[in-house]
């Protein structure tokens, strides 16, 4: 099978999402590791909002990770990333959507767009009452919805998927923002999420994470070839950000 071509920087969740699923199912794939921002004219026309992770499949081109990841599933049925019992994959579909939307807009933009996003791509400071504020009221409210539903042991519907996968995307990048789950207060929640991450797909996407984590945007992609990651031969990324569709 020739490598899919996954079109996004590493630290986005939604781009670890796609990754991690790749990984689980051992598609192969390689990686144009751009920050959106930076996307050239080529980007615009492959992601008309702006937004990544974009997978690209020969003259297939899907720009939404749910969507990749239902293609990803239908390609590659097993392992599988939604349960078989129909009531199972609706709430598993739920996990998810609550975590592309709920946690993106907490721990994204009201946290890592104010601490990471905006001092590297635009120089500018983050708002920090903002992140006092999210961290205080917003993250949780997340928090205590994720706990009344988290598995008690093991993984939400038995095995690694989706609905364990998203949510655990986005507290990655909340550990990049210096915020752990207390494990007093949110147990089993802190436990799931511990275990989701120690699975090998985030444990092996963690190592390329963490060496770009503080190298600056322009020096990236040498970075993840030195360190092993699929990168692609050629890029859409360009030297200077662009304001565009993607909120800030």
């Amino acid at each position: 099978m020739k490598p899919l071509l996954i079109i996004g920087s590493y630290l986005s969740p939604y781009v670890r999402k796609v990754l991690a699923c790749l990984e689980l199912k051992g598609i192969p794939y390689e990686v144009d590791p751009i920050v959106p921002f930076y996307g050239n004219d080529r980007f615009s026309e492959l992601s008309p909002l702006r937004r990544v992770p974009v997978l690209v499949d020969g003259d297939l081109v899907i720009t939404d990770s749910s969507v990749i990841c239902q293609y990803l599933d239908e390609l590659q049925p097993s392992p599988a990333l939604l349960p078989a019992n129909i009531r199972d994959r609706a709430r598993a579909r739920w996990l998810e959507e609550f975590a592309d939307t709920r946690m993106g807009d907490v721990f994204i933009w009201r946290l890592f767009n104010q601490v990471a996003i905006r001092p590297a791509v635009w120089g500018e400071k983050g708002d920090r009452m903002l992140v006092e504020r999210t961290l205080k009221e917003d993250v949780p409210t997340v928090l205590d919805y994720l706990e009344a539903d988290a598995p008690v042991e093991g993984f939400r519907f038995g095995t690694l998927g989706l609905a364990d996968i998203a949510p655990a995307c986005f507290f990655r990048n909340a550990g990049f923002a210096r915020f752990q789950i207390d494990p007093a207060r949110w147990p089993r929640t802190a436990a799931w999420m511990g275990r989701t991450l120690s699975t090998s797909p985030f444990v092996k996407l963690a190592a390329l994470e963490n060496a770009i984590a503080r190298t600056p945007i322009a020096e990236q992609r040498e970075v993840l070839k030195a360190a092993g990651a699929p990168i692609s031969a050629e890029s859409i990324g360009e030297a200077t950000p662009r304001r565009g569709m993607m909120p800030l």
